[in-house]
């Protein structure tokens, strides 16, 4: 991510025209595809921005205020198969209602040309306050986050990546809110359905999870942190897995007392024979 910024300065991404009029609106330049998390929310908005989302997610509902989320996600460039389209790998952090109360932050990596104008691996931030109706953005776009790193910046391209039967890179995310009720980990894509078939856009290393380490994308050492600054996760806390199709993107939830700890593969390839 380069040498860092100069003793009492902050690195900062520039903002061009040709990024907005990539996006199609100043709108739509600093705001995520709406519906684009919490698939067990049933979050859903009528907006002409709207795609379809598919994901591979495992939620955890504590039972307590949680005060923080964190994994270690390896990192991979997935293929987007349809301009528009993103791949992403990220922790949602959640509060709220979903009728409109909602509130997010999300960390991880994603794939997304339309709003970096290249398909490479960025790393990012996002959050909302509604529930994506009309709060929120990506990265420093809008008033939000602050930047105070000098050396990583939110937004910048993540390298080297991951590469299968190769060395495994990886972003180790930690996330703190005040009070937060659900916890999810995963990956995310958007799919157009161009023509009605459904899309190449890769999520993970666009291996499945039974391809295992190596070649599929994974989450390691789940933790949430509670109001001691307590890490942990019991497994009884782990409410749901969500898995929209199984022959285009899986998960794989396991369990280890090692350097994977509570951890899950994850990942697919999209359109293939069986996911027409």
């Amino acid at each position: 991510m380069g040498q860092g910024a100069p003793e009492g300065t902050v690195p900062i991404i520039r903002t061009t025209v040709a990024d907005v009029l990539r996006a199609g609106s100043l709108h739509d330049f600093v705001r995520k595809p709406r519906n684009t998390a919490l698939p067990a929310l049933n979050v859903t908005v009528s907006d002409s921005i709207t795609l379809p989302h598919e994901c591979a997610v495992l939620e955890s509902k504590p039972g307590f205020p949680v005060y923080g989320a964190t994994a270690a996600i390896n990192v991979w460039q997935p293929h987007i198969g349809t301009e528009g389209e993103m791949s992403i790998s990220q922790i949602w952090l959640v509060a709220g209602d979903p009728s409109g109360y909602l509130n997010t932050i999300e960390a991880g990596w994603e794939v997304y040309p339309r709003l970096y104008g290249d398909s490479k691996t960025h790393l990012f931030v996002y959050w909302t306050a509604d529930a994506y109706k009309t709060t929120g953005c990506h990265n420093l776009r809008c008033p939000g986050f602050v930047q105070v790193n000098k050396n990583i910046l939110v937004g910048s391209v993540i390298s080297p990546i991951s590469t299968k039967s190769g060395v495994q890179y990886e972003a180790i995310i930690r996330i703190w809110q005040e009070s937060a009720t659900m916890v999810q980990w995963g990956g995310e894509v958007t799919n157009k359905k161009e023509d009605g078939a459904h899309t190449f856009t890769e999520m993970g290393s666009n291996g499945f999870p039974e391809e295992g380490y190596g070649k599929a994308g994974y989450f390691r050492h789940l933790s949430v942190l509670d109001k001691n600054n307590v890490d942990s996760l019991p497994l009884e806390t782990l409410t749901s897995l969500i898995v929209d199709n199984t022959n285009c993107y899986n998960l794989d939830l396991r369990n280890t007392p090692d350097f994977f700890g509570v951890h899950f593969f994850y990942g697919g390839p999209g359109n293939n024979p069986k996911c027409p």
